[in-house]
């Protein structure tokens, strides 16, 4: 396997999000559900921009999309509830 087909971790696949979220006020979170899939949490911090989070199924998208480079896929999205769409 080269470095170009070597697989990213989840935390790599995901490093962008994590860092748009923060500069909202969110922290992105992950852990798997079983060996092949992960659940993505977001929790909002005081102060957290309300009107900046997508819904959810555009979330799920996103965050599927961006794993694609990792062996996982996603499982789920999970939002904070004052966000669920």
């Amino acid at each position: 396997m080269t470095e170009a087909t070597k697989p990213q971790t989840v935390d790599e696949a995901l490093q962008q999000f994590t860092d748009m979220m923060a500069a909202d006020g969110y922290v992105l979170s992950w852990e798997p559900s079983d060996p092949q899939r992960i659940v993505v949490r977001i929790d909002a911090t005081e102060g957290a921009c309300a009107d900046c989070l997508v819904p959810v199924n555009v979330m799920e998208a996103i965050m599927a999309k961006a794993l694609e480079p990792t062996p996982y896929a996603l499982d789920h999205v999970i939002l904070p509830a004052e966000a669920a769409h």
